[in-house]
């Protein structure tokens, strides 16, 4: 029963780290094209595209899926490499928290500059 469930779980982890991997294609490629099309490079400027609601719902999707695929991908890394259970266990921890706290921190940011426009 235990190795159908931890079998599940690592199918899950790797359909959804690829998946996060395809989502993140389409925006990155918005977001470095609609970044070079600006007229200029200025304070001002960025902070009126992000105000636009589609901008900014493309760059919250951005935010919020490049950090779950980091993630996604920490997590693998540390499984592979570090062999005692204990410390692994405790870096995929601090990864996971690291990774949400700083989600959230991106994700204020955004709704303060769209909200307060600065």
């Amino acid at each position: 029963m235990k190795n159908t469930r931890v079998t599940a779980e690592a199918s899950n982890h790797f359909l959804m780290q690829r998946l996060t991997a395809l989502v993140l294609i389409p925006l990155l490629i918005w977001f470095c094209f609609s970044i070079a099309l600006l007229p200029q490079m200025t304070y001002e400027v960025l902070i009126s595209w992000l105000m636009s609601p589609f901008n900014f719902v493309m760059m919250l999707l951005t935010l919020i899926i490049s950090f779950k695929h980091a993630h996604l991908g920490m997590q693998v890394i540390f499984e592979d490499y570090i062999s005692n259970l204990k410390r692994r266990n405790s870096a995929i921890i601090a990864v996971k928290i690291l990774s949400y706290l700083s989600m959230a921190i991106g994700i204020l940011s955004l709704l303060k500059i769209t909200m307060g426009g600065q």
